[in-house]
């Protein structure tokens, strides 16, 4: 994938976890950032349980990164409150 389709695809999955964890989005380099590492997690974790990572710039892929940002987005909610950190 082209640097450019990295950062839309990390921008939308970015923001749809930051909406279904925060109820809210957390601004758009939070966002950009928090996607663009959940599409690797993402797809890490898709690959090890046999199936595609990101592929493209398609729902699947889009899937995939939304569900590693919020894997991301809560283990950063669990460590931050466990430090009394907001």
């Amino acid at each position: 994938m082209s640097i450019l389709a990295w950062i839309v695809l990390g921008l939308v999955a970015g923001f749809i976890a930051s909406m279904l964890v925060n109820r809210r989005g957390s601004g758009m380099i939070r966002d950009l950032l928090l996607g663009v590492v959940g599409a690797f997690i993402g797809g890490f974790v898709a690959t090890q349980f046999g199936h595609t990572g990101v592929t493209g710039l398609n729902l699947y892929s889009v899937m995939v990164a939304t569900l590693g940002a919020v894997a991301l987005l809560v283990l950063f909610h669990a460590f931050n409150r466990r430090r009394g950190m907001f």
